[in-house]
């Protein structure tokens, strides 16, 4: 158990740092946040449904979120911060490069992304 959670922690901090070295700027919510997925819905319909579809499910214009690549263990809620803060560069799908999306903050992404994660369970994707 130790070295597991010993392991975990390394690969947690070689990636940040490595974000850090790439100039990137890793997001945070503010602390003691809980994201509310009903204002997440709103800000998602507001900022992201014209590319992932009102209904997640993706549109000419982006890849839908509710698709397994976009689950937890292959997608963090930190990637979510990550793309909306410095944008993302194609690498599953064919739409081009996502980029930053301005706006936004740390605890809104949050939001939106509580909403994500919900619609996902729904779909079963866990």
């Amino acid at each position: 158990m130790i070295k597991t959670t010993g392991l975990l922690f390394l690969l947690a901090v070689l990636f940040a740092s490595g974000a850090m070295a790439q100039g990137m700027q890793v997001p945070k919510p503010s602390a003691g946040l809980m994201p509310n997925p009903v204002v997440g819905q709103a800000l998602f319909a507001k900022n992201c449904a014209s590319c992932h579809g009102a209904d997640l499910a993706g549109s000419d214009e982006g890849p839908p979120l509710l698709h397994r690549i976009y689950e937890p263990s292959h997608h963090s809620d930190m990637a979510f911060q990550m793309a909306v803060r410095n944008g993302s560069r194609a690498h599953h799908w064919n739409f081009g490069d996502m980029k930053p999306v301005a706006g936004l903050t740390p605890d809104d992404v949050a939001h939106i992304t509580a909403y994500v994660r919900m619609q996902q369970r729904k779909a079963g994707i866990r």
